[in-house]
C-alpha cells in the first residue's frame, strides 16, 4: 500500500512537469507509441471505455487513484485496521494504470524529459517501479509491452 502511494506521488511529479508539453492538440489519443491506445473506462462513472486524449485520460487516472487511496475502506490508515479481500486485485489495477503514464511520457515527451533534465529522475522512478511490480508479480507481461525494450536495458544484469 505504501509503495502504490509512492509510485503515484512520484508519477504525479514527473507527469506534471511536462503538462505544458502533453496537450489535447499535441497527444489527442492516450498513446504509448503507434501500438498502444488505452481508452478509459473506471467500471462506476464510466463503465465503457471511451477513446480520449492523453492529458484527459491521465485526469481521470489520477483522480480515480487518488479516490482509491482515499478510501479508507480500501486503504486503511489506522493501525489494526485491516486490507480488504479484494486489496490486491485494486493494487494491480493502479499499478497497471500508473504504468500507462510511464509509458505516454517514454514514447510521447521523451524530448522534453532531456530538455528539463530529467532523464535520471524518470529512469530511477521507473526502474523502482519495474523491479517492484516484477518482484511481485503485480503487472501481466502482455501490459508491459510498450515499454519492453527499456525494461530489459534497465534490468540487465550488467547494469
Amino acid at each position: 500500500a505504501f509503495t502504490a502511494v509512492d509510485f503515484f506521488n512520484q508519477i504525479n511529479m514527473l507527469y506534471g512537469t511536462i503538462t505544458d508539453f502533453c496537450t489535447e492538440e499535441s497527444c489527442p489519443v492516450m498513446s504509448a507509441g503507434p501500438k498502444y491506445e488505452y481508452h478509459w473506462a473506471d467500471g462506476t462513472n464510466i463503465k465503457k471505455p471511451i477513446k480520449c486524449s492523453a492529458p484527459k485520460y491521465i485526469d481521470y487516472l489520477m483522480t480515480w487513484v487518488q479516490d482509491q487511496l482515499d478510501d479508507e475502506t480500501l486503504f486503511p490508515s489506522k493501525i489494526g485496521v485491516p486490507f480488504p479481500k479484494n486489496f490486491m486485485s485494486v493494487a494491480k489495477t493502479i499499478l497497471k494504470r500508473l504504468f500507462r503514464v510511464y509509458a505516454h511520457i517514454y514514447h510521447q515527451h521523451f524530448d522534453p524529459v532531456i530538455q528539463l533534465q530529467e532523464e535520471a529522475h524518470l529512469n530511477t522512478s521507473f526502474k523502482h517501479f519495474i523491479f517492484f511490480v516484477q518482484e511481485f508479480n503485480l503487472i501481466d507481461r502482455r501490459e508491459l509491452a510498450p515499454l519492453q525494450e527499456l525494461i530489459e536495458k534497465l534490468t540487465s544484469k550488467d547494469r
